[in-house]
Order: structure tokens, then sequence, then C-alpha cells
């Protein structure tokens, strides 16, 4: 099993139909047939404290059945087409894999 947790913050200057743009375009990415589980969310109002990091817009966690199925993904149209049309939303984005 691979976890990919991708971190997102957008530019504070994108107006709120551009933000639940994002989102769905986001959420639409668990349609790429390697994608076994998805979550998309945004910070979660628990307490503040140093190891918590609430300043990312948007969380998206995706699970796949191993390493070639999160490389499917990687390559897949659909999310080359999300990174060509929203790559401009985000300033920062940060990336996590386990296994």
């Amino acid at each position: 099993m691979l976890v990919h947790s991708v971190f997102f913050w957008l530019k504070p200057e994108l107006t709120d139909q551009q933000r639940a743009e994002f989102r769905r375009a986001v959420e639409g990415l668990g349609a790429i047939e390697s994608v076994r589980h998805r979550w998309v969310g945004v910070p979660a109002a628990t307490e503040r404290r140093p190891a918590v990091d609430h300043t990312f817009s948007l969380a998206f966690t995706t699970v796949y059945d191993d390493v070639a199925g999160q490389t499917v993904y990687q390559v897949h149209p659909l999310h080359l087409e999300f990174l060509r049309s929203y790559r401009s939303y985000w300033t920062r984005i940060q990336i996590y894999d386990a296994d």
C-alpha cells in the first residue's frame, strides 16, 4: 500500500468560485483507476500546537495498492490536465508519500 498526501497553499487572491472549482478538480482526481481511496479536506479545527500545521488551504490524500499504482496516477491524463490547469492556483505544494 502507498499513501500519497498532497498539501496545497492556494493564492490568497483566488475567489470563492475559483477555490470551489479547484476543490472539485482535486476531488475529480479520485476517478483515476489506480486510486483505491481518497480524502479531500481543509485544516481541521483542532488545538493549535507547535507540531500541527494549520497553514495549508487544502489537503488531498490518496491510497494505492503499491508504488506502481501511484505511478499510473502520476502520468494519467486527468492528473496531467489538472497540473496544467491549476498549477497557477497555488503558491506552495508539499507532498508526503508513505508505505
